[in-house]
């Protein structure tokens, strides 16, 4: 058995995998909410006693965990939550000899090579050049980013933190966005829009009068509000939150495009772009995506897809899990 798990700063979902001629198959599967547990060990040590009776007489024989953070010498530190995890007290806590930990992006990137047609909605079919560089984005609780780069053999995936690096604004409305959140922030990143605490900031930007009844609970999210109004019109103050998010999110797909000329294809991942599906394919993603000056053209030939299973990052750390036992 392998055990695998996506670990976010507001769920974590852990799973069972069987192998079969080197196949894995989902056998058990369970959500927990991230910030209910002071420690990762504490939700494995709940998910084993869960998972005991669908074990048997087999164990785990590895492990694998896409976290969203940098991991570093076998130990990250959470983005979004308290929790410092590390490879050591994963073999310690499980009893098992191969724990793999990868960026949460890292993990998604492993999953696309296992994933069937029907996992992907195709935003532009486009031209891929074989072995090309790959790039993957996916926004959620954070922004996640990562490089998959072709070695001869398989792709491997390329880490990175780019979603905290600086938003560029592509507009004079972006422009002016800038300058409304940097009176709020010491530093604009791309996150603090491309997540869905940026719903509700794009939202007071556009019309800060304006306000629904998720804002006045301190422990609600608004983005659920915001995108079901904008997706069905209810509220142009929604609707008009929902296009220049969605015009935003291209913007910076675009640009990982470019930055590693990704003509093997560009995946967009991550909870939001399902959620908001009907928004990402009429157009105003994909325009936004290759409004590049001089290199339209080039843009116009990548091809883009979104991720439509959710449970990519398990099946990705599953798989490198497995591939850890035979190292």
């Amino acid at each position: 058995m392998i055990l695998a798990g996506d670990v976010g700063g507001t769920k974590c979902n852990l799973a069972l995998f069987s192998e079969k001629r080197g196949t894995l198959a989902p056998v058990f599967k369970q959500r927990f909410a991230s910030k209910e547990f002071a420690q990762f060990e504490r939700i494995v040590k709940e998910f084993s006693r869960q998972a005991a009776e669908h074990l048997g007489k087999e164990r785990i024989v590895a492990a694998g965990f896409g976290i969203a953070g940098p991991v570093i010498n076998g130990s990250v530190r959470a983005t979004n939550l308290p929790w410092i995890v590390d490879t050591a007290s994963l073999i310690k806590e499980l009893n098992v000899p191969h724990v793999v930990l990868l960026n949460d992006l890292g993990a998604t990137g492993h999953s696309i090579e296992h994933l069937p047609p029907e996992d992907f909605c195709i935003l532009n079919t486009g031209k891929p050049e074989p072995g090309g560089t790959r790039a993957l984005l996916a926004a959620g609780t954070g922004l996640g980013q990562s490089i998959l780069v072709w070695d001869g053999g398989r792709y491997r995936v390329v880490p990175s933190e780019g979603g905290h690096s600086d938003f560029a604004p592509h507009t004079e409305q972006q422009i002016e966005l800038l300058r409304f959140m940097r009176r709020r922030y010491p530093q604009v990143s791309w996150e603090l829009i491309l997540s869905g605490r940026g719903f509700r900031t794009l939202h007071e930007f556009l019309a800060p009068k304006v306000i629904h009844a998720s804002f006045e609970d301190p422990d609600a999210d608004p983005a659920p509000e915001i995108t079901r109004r904008g997706l069905d019109k209810s509220c142009r103050v929604c609707s008009d939150t929902l296009d220049l998010w969605t015009a935003i999110y291209g913007a910076e797909a675009g640009n990982l495009a470019l930055k590693v000329l990704a003509l093997g294809g560009v995946y967009v991942a991550g909870g939001i772009a399902v959620k908001i599906l009907e928004k990402m394919k009429d157009g105003t993603f994909f325009h936004a995506f290759k409004d590049k000056w001089k290199f339209e053209g080039l843009l116009s030939d990548v091809p883009v897809s979104i991720v439509l299973n959710e449970s990519a990052p398990l099946l990705g750390a599953a798989y490198e899990a497995l591939a850890a036992i035979d190292k």
